[in-house]
C-alpha cells in the first residue's frame, strides 16, 4: 500500500477506537474492546476494521455483529465528519483474537520466568 493509504488507515483506526468507546449500545462493552488494525483499500472505498476483546473471541464476534448492523451508518457518518474525507470508506468490522493470544503468550513467558527462578 501507499503512504496515503497507510496514514489514512491509522487515522481511521484511531477514530474508530474513540467512536466505539462513545457508543451507547448495550451490546458493545467498550472497556474491554479495542480496534487492533484497519486495512483500507487503495482507492479508500472500503475498510476492514479488526476488533479484539479482552473477554475473548466470542465477545468480539458479538460486538462485530452489533457494529456491522445498526451502528455501522452512524459510525461511518461520524468518521467522515471527523476525518474530513471526500469519500468515507464502507466499513466492515471483523473479530480478531490478537489480544487473547497476546495475554496467553505473556502468561507463558511469566510462567517460564517463574520456573527459571526456582
Amino acid at each position: 500500500m501507499g503512504y496515503k493509504s497507510d496514514r489514512t488507515a491509522e487515522d481511521i483506526k484511531r477514530e474508530l477506537t474513540v467512536l466505539v468507546r462513545e457508543l451507547k449500545d448495550p451490546r458493545v462493552n467498550a472497556e474491554v474492546l479495542t480496534v487492533v488494525r484497519a486495512e483500507v483499500a487503495h482507492d479508500l472505498s472500503f475498510c476492514k476494521a479488526y476488533v479484539s476483546s479482552l473477554e475473548g473471541i466470542e465477545s468480539a464476534k458479538a460486538v462485530c455483529k452489533a457494529l456491522n448492523g445498526s451502528a455501522k451508518g452512524y459510525i461511518r457518518r461520524e468518521l467522515g465528519g471527523r476525518l474530513g474525507l471526500r469519500k468515507t470508506p464502507d466499513l466492515k468490522f471483523i473479530a480478531d483474537d490478537s489480544i487473547e493470544k497476546g495475554i496467553a503468550m505473556f502468561k507463558k513467558l511469566y510462567d517460564a520466568e517463574k520456573r527459571e527462578e526456582k
